[in-house]
C-alpha cells in the first residue's frame, strides 16, 4: 500500500476542508518549506494525532507472548500432518513474536530446524540448531536437537564432524544418567544407529559425482561509463527543457545487451495484504503469508528461515548479518514505528528511510540549497547549479541536475534530491496528506526519544534506550523540521519516480506439470540512475531485478543516436491509447511517444483494437464490417458472420482453458493435450505481445516443461532453444530461468542414444 490507510485520508481530507479559506490558498501555493512552516501546527494532539494513534492499535507490530503461542501450536499441527513447508512459516511467525534470548524462542527454532530437516534443507536446519542452542534451549530437550544436528552433517558429508556430534550427545547423555525414560531409550537407539551409518561410510566412501552438463556461465563484455555511474560506455547523459535528462545511445546496441546495473539507494518491502485488522478488538491472528513473510526486508532475497528483529515483529531478514546492518543503518530508528509506518504506507516508509540512509549532515546542506530554489521552481536550469562552488569539469555533463562537482552521476542521495517533486502540481489536498503524515513521523520521532539517533549524535550504545525529550510543547525542532521537509519532497517525488522490484512468483499449488509464475511488485525504491530513462508505451529495453539490483538490457536493436526508453506501466500491447495516457496523468505529462503518436495522428489502430478484431479465415487480412463481416483485402471475397467467428472463438478459449486444467491437474497420458493446448495460447500471445516479446519467452518455458516432462526430446530441445534466446535478451544469460532452461537441456541431452533416436 504506497498510500496511506484510507482511514487517515478521509481524516486529513477533513482537516483541510475545515482550515480557513485563506490559510488554504496559501498552502496551496507555498514551496516546501512554507508548506512545513505554515502547516507543522495543524496535526492536533486531541484530534488528527489521536485519531491516528487508534488506527495504529490495528496494525501488530510488537512482540506479543499469545501471538507467538497460537502460531507455535498452529506449526505444531502441521508439522504432525507432514505440512512441514507451511509449518517452517508458522515457526518463524512465532519467533519473531517472542523475546530474544528466551527459552521459547530457542523452542521455535529448534522446531523449525525439526521441518528444515524434513525438507532437506540440512545446512538451514544446523543454523536453526546453532539458534535453539544460543538462545539456551532447555538442557533436558538438548539430546534429541544434537542428534538432528548430526544426522545433518551425516547427510551432507561431514563425518569426522558428525562424529563429534555424536560424542557431544553420548557424553550429555552419560552425565543425564537418565536411563528408564522410554525418550532416552529411544534417543540411545538412534544414536547406535547413526554410529552404524558413519561406520558404513567411512568403510565404504561414496564415489566422487561426476559434474552433470556443468551450466556454462557466459560473461558480459561490460565497460562502465565515466560520466554516469553503472551506466555502460553506449550510453550518453543528455538534458534539453522538453525531456530533461536522458540516456541516448552513443553507439549502435544489440538486443540483450546490457545498458543499465544499479543497486537501489533505498528500497522498502511491500507488506502485500494488509496487515491492519478492521477492528482493533479482534484477536484472531492470521496464517496468511505475505511478502512480508517471504523476502528479507533488508536484501530482497527470499527467506526459508527468517531471522527475527529483536525489538519488534514485523521485520524479518534472511541472515544475522543482514539484520545486523540494517539495526546500524536505519532500523533502530524504525523498529518502534513499526505500527505508524504500516499505517502511512510504504511512500513514507520510503522517504523516512531515504532520510536515515542520507545523513542528517547531507539532507540539511541539500535541504538549505534548495531554499535558494524556491523562487525558480518553474525554470529547470534554476535547479541545475550544484551545492558547491566548485565548478563542473565534464563538458558533456556540464549543469546537469544532480551531478556531483565532478560533473558525475551517481546512484547518490544528491541525484535522488534533484528528482524532480512536481510539488506545483500535486494537488493541494495531497500536498497536505503528505505534509500532516511526515509531520506525524517527526513527531513520534520527537515523542520517543528518537531525534538524537535520527541527527546522528550519539553512539550506537545510547540509541538503542529511548530517552524522554525536553521539549513538552509537541513543536518540531528546527532538525526534525528540516528533516520533515526532506520526507515531504521525496513523498511528492516518489508519484513519479518510485519504481517497483518486482519477481516472479509461483502461483497456485506448485506441484502441476509446469511451474505457473507472475510477476508480483516485492519493494518500492529509489533507483537515481534508473530514473533518467524517459517513458514510452514501446520501450526498447527490458528491466530485470536480482534482490535490490536492477539491470537494464536492450530488447531490441537500438541505433546510435536513439533515446533509451522505459514503459512505466502502460504498454501499446496491453491496453489503448485513451487508457494508456489517462494512466500516465499521475506522471504530469502526456505521452507523445510514436506509438501514441501513431495511434493519435495517423488514424492507427492500437494494437489492443487490432487483436480484438477477426482476421480473415483465408488470407488473414483484417474483418470489416457489423453482423456480417467481409474481408478487408478486394482479391478476397470471403464474408463470414460475427456470431460463427465468435463462436470459433470461444471454442479456442475453451480449448486453451481445458488444456491449463489438464497442466494443472498433471494427468498421466495426458501431456499430448496439454502441449497442444498450450501451444495454441502461444500462437495468441505471439500476435498480441509480439515473437521476442518477454510474455512468449514465458508462454515457451511452460511448453518446455510439458515436453521436457513427456520425454518428447526433440520437441522440447527446440523449444528449449527458442525460449532461451528470448529469455536470455529480456533476463541475461545467468537468470533463474535461462538455468532452468540449461539443466533440462542437459538432462535430455544426457538420455541414452537410443531414446534420443526415438524421439
Amino acid at each position: 500500500m504506497a498510500l496511506p490507510v484510507e482511514e487517515w485520508r478521509l481524516c486529513a481530507a477533513r482537516r483541510w476542508a475545515a482550515l480557513e479559506p485563506a490559510l488554504r490558498e496559501r498552502l496551496a501555493a507555498a514551496s516546501l518549506h512554507d508548506t512545513l512552516r505554515l502547516g507543522c501546527g495543524l496535526l492536533r494532539p486531541e484530534a488528527e494525532a489521536a485519531a491516528l494513534r487508534r488506527l495504529c492499535r490495528r496494525a501488530r507490530a510488537g512482540k506479543e507472548p499469545a501471538a507467538a503461542r497460537f502460531y507455535r501450536e498452529e506449526g505444531n499441527r502441521l508439522f504432525g500432518r507432514r505440512h512441514y513447508g507451511p509449518a517452517v512459516r508458522l515457526y518463524s511467525q512465532a519467533a519473531s513474536h517472542e523475546l530474544p534470548g528466551s527459552p521459547e524462542v530457542s523452542v521455535c527454532f529448534a522446531n523449525r530446524s525439526a521441518a528444515l530437516f524434513h525438507l532437506g534443507r540440512f545446512e538451514v536446519c544446523l543454523e536453526d540448531i546453532a539458534r535453539a542452542e544460543s538462545h539456551g534451549y532447555p538442557d533436558r530437550l538438548l539430546p534429541k536437537v544434537l542428534l538432528r544436528k548430526a544426522e545433518c552433517l551425516l547427510c551432507l558429508g561431514r563425518l569426522q564432524d558428525a562424529a563429534d556430534a555424536l560424542s557431544v550427545v553420548e557424553n550429555k547423555i552419560a552425565v543425564d544418567r537418565i536411563m528408564t525414560s522410554p525418550t532416552h531409550q529411544t534417543l540411545l537407539k538412534k544414536l547406535s544407529q547413526l554410529k552404524i551409518k558413519i561406520h558404513e561410510k567411512e568403510s565404504c566412501p561414496e564415489p566422487a559425482r561426476e559434474a552433470c552438463g556443468d551450466i556454462q556461465k557466459k560473461s558480459e563484455i561490460w565497460e562502465e561509463n565515466d560520466s554516469v555511474s553503472g551506466a555502460s560506455s553506449s550510453l550518453s547523459l543528455n538534458f534539453d527543457t522538453e525531456r530533461g535528462r536522458h540516456l541516448v545511445a552513443s553507439q549502435d546496441i544489440l538486443p540483450g545487451q546490457s545498458l543499465l546495473k544499479e543497486e537501489a539507494f533505498v528500497s522498502v518491502l511491500c507488506p502485500g495484504e494488509s496487515l491492519l485488522l478492521q477492528d482493533s478488538s479482534e484477536t484472531a491472528w492470521d496464517t496468511r503469508v505475505t511478502n512480508a513473510d517471504l523476502y528479507c526486508h533488508r536484501c530482497l532475497r527470499q527467506l526459508l528461515a527468517s531471522v527475527p528483529c529483536c525489538g519488534c515483529s514485523y521485520a524479518k531478514y534472511c541472515s544475522q548479518n543482514c539484520a545486523d546492518m540494517a539495526w546500524e543503518q536505519y532500523h533502530r530508528t524504525e523498529c518502534s514505528l513499526g505500527a505508524l509506518l504500516l499505517t502511512l504506507g510504504v511512500f513514507c516508509h520510503v522517504a523516512l528511510r531515504t532520510v536515515l540512509l542520507a545523513g542528517f549532515a547531507e539532507v540539511s546542506r541539500l535541504v538549505e540549497w534548495s531554499h535558494h530554489d524556491d523562487k525558480d521552481l518553474h525554470n529547470p536550469e534554476a535547479r541545475c547549479k550544484p551545492p558547491s562552488e566548485a565548478p563542473d569539469t565534464r563538458a558533456g555533463t556540464r549543469g546537469i541536475p544532480g551531478c556531483n562537482d565532478n560533473g558525475q552521476y551517481q546512484s547518490s542521495y544528491r541525484a535522488v534530491f534533484n528528482l524532480l517533486p512536481h510539488a506545483e502540481k500535486h494537488s493541494p489536498e495531497h500536498k497536505f496528506l503528505c505534509m500532516l503524515s511526515v509531520v506525524a513521523i517527526c513527531k513520534e520521532l520527537q515523542e520517543a526519544g528518537l531525534e538524537a539517533a535520527v541527527l546522528n549524535r550519539e553512539s550506537s550504545e545510547k540509541w538503542s534506550k529511548p530517552k524522554t525529550h525536553e521539549k513538552t510543547s509537541g513543536e518540531l525542532s528546527p532538525e526534525l523540521k528540516i528533516m520533515a521537509e526532506a520526507m515531504l519532497r521525496h513523498v511528492l517525488q516518489l508519484q513519479c519516480n518510485a519504481q517497483a522490484i518486482t519477481v516472479m512468483q509461483e502461483s497456485g499449488s506448485g506441484d502441476g506439470a509446469v511451474v505457473n509464475k507472475k510477476p508480483v511488485r516485492l519493494a518500492t525504491a529509489f533507483f537515481p540512475v534508473l530514473s533518467l530513462l524517459n517513458h514510452s508505451c514501446c520501450p526498447n529495453i527490458s528491466v530485470s531485478f536480482s534482490g535490490t539490483a536492477a539491470t537494464v538490457r536492450a530488447s531490441q536493436p537500438i541505433p546510435s543516436g536513439q533515446e533509451i526508453f522505459h514503459c512505466y506501466g502502460p504498454h501499446r500491447c496491453r491496453m489503448r491509447v485513451a487508457e494508456r495516457q489517462q494512466l500516465l496523468s499521475q506522471y504530469f505529462f502526456e505521452c507523445r511517444c510514436q506509438a501514441c503518436l501513431d495511434e493519435l495522428e495517423s488514424d492507427v489502430k492500437s494494437v489492443v483494437s487490432m487483436r480484438n478484431s477477426f482476421c480473415c479465415p483465408s488470407c488473414q487480412a483484417s474483418m470489416k464490417g457489423e453482423d456480417m463481416l467481409c474481408c478487408s483485402n478486394e482479391a478476397c471475397a470471403i464474408s463470414v458472420s460475427r456470431e460463427s467467428l465468435s463462436r470459433r472463438l470461444q471454442d479456442l478459449q475453451q480449448q486453451i482453458k481445458k488444456g491449463l486444467e489438464l497442466l494443472r491437474d498433471r494427468k498421466a497420458g495426458k501431456w499430448q493435450d496439454a502441449a497442444r493446448h498450450l501451444e495454441r495460447s502461444i500462437e495468441i500471445v505471439e500476435m498480441h505481445h509480439g515473437p521476442s516479446s518477454v510474455e512468449m519467452g514465458h508462454e515457451l518455458f511452460k511448453l518446455a516443461q510439458i515436453l521436457f516432462n513427456g520425454f518428447a526430446v526433440s520437441e522440447a530441445l527446440s523449444t528449449i532453444e527458442r525460449a532461451e534466446e528470448i529469455l536470455s535478451v529480456h533476463f541475461g544469460p545467468q537468470s533463474i530461468q535461462i538455468q532452468e532452461l540449461q539443466e533440462m537441456k542437459t538432462c535430455l541431452l544426457a538420455l541414452p542414444r537410443s531414446i534420443l533416436q526415438r524421439t
